[in-house]
C-alpha cells in the first residue's frame, strides 16, 4: 500500500457473532530504518504459501503489539524469526504472551524509527507512526466495519479521545491502517472520522 509497507488479512480464529467487529483482522509488515516489523501479527495457516514466502524472503526483525488484547501470534513470530518483541506492559490474564515483551508507552521510539502514539482512549493502546511510509497504524482506536472510518466509542470521547486524535494531525501522514473492517484509509477519511458519530460496536 506504500513502499515498504504491506498488509495481510485473516479471519480471527476465536471470532464469534456479537463481538462488535467483523471476523477478518489486519496484520501489517513495514520496512523502516533497516528494520522489518510485523505489527499485531496473526499467523497465516501453513498452506498460505504466498504470505509465508513473502515474510521468509525478508524476515522480520521485530514484532510489535499495539494493545493488550491484540497478542495474537506474537510468540510464533518470535520463535520462527527470533525477533525482538515490543508491546504493552500489562495484559489480560487470559491472554498473556509467553514472550517477555519490551514495554512501550506513548512517545517510545522503536527500532527503525517507529514511534508509539497516544490515543486518549484509556485502553493501553499505542498506535504507531511510520514516518518513512507517512502512515498511522491503529489497533482499535479507529475502525471501519462498514467501510467508513470511525472512532471506536469510549466514555471519554469528547474529553480525552478527540484532543488526542486531533493532535496526531500534526504528523504528516497520508495513510491510516486499522485492524477491523476496511483496513486502508487516507488523511481526509481520518479528519472526517473526528467529526462523525462514534462506532458503538
Amino acid at each position: 500500500m506504500a513502499p515498504g509497507l504491506w498488509l495481510w488479512r485473516l479471519e480471527y480464529p476465536d471470532w464469534k457473532p456479537g463481538l462488535g467487529w467483523p471476523p477478518a483482522v489486519t496484520s501489517a509488515c513495514v520496512e523502516s530504518g533497516g528494520e522489518i516489523a510485523v505489527i499485531d501479527p496473526l499467523a497465516p495457516p501453513d498452506d498460505a504459501g504466498e504470505i509465508w514466502a513473502r515474510l521468509d524472503a525478508r524476515p522480520p526483525t521485530l514484532a510489535v503489539i499495539l494493545k493488550p488484547d491484540h497478542v495474537r501470534d506474537v510468540d510464533l513470530f518470535v520463535r520462527r524469526y527470533e525477533v525482538r518483541a515490543f508491546g504493552p506492559s500489562l495484559f489480560w490474564r487470559t491472554n498473556i504472551p509467553e514472550t517477555e515483551l519490551e514495554g512501550i508507552e506513548p512517545g517510545s521510539e522503536l527500532p527503525g524509527g517507529l514511534v508509539a502514539l497516544y490515543d486518549g482512549r484509556g485502553r493501553n493502546e499505542t498506535p504507531l507512526w511510520l514516518p518513512e511510509q507517512r502512515a498511522l497504524v491503529f489497533a482499535d482506536a479507529l475502525t471501519a466495519p462498514e467501510g467508513e472510518l470511525l472512532v471506536w466509542a469510549t466514555p471519554w470521547h469528547e474529553e480525552r479521545v478527540l484532543p488526542a486524535l486531533r493532535a496526531l494531525l500534526d504528523l504528516p501522514f497520508e495513510h491510516v491502517i486499522v485492524s477491523h473492517g476496511e483496513p486502508v484509509h487516507n488523511r481526509a477519511a481520518y479528519e472526517r472520522a473526528l467529526e462523525l458519530p462514534t462506532w458503538q460496536g
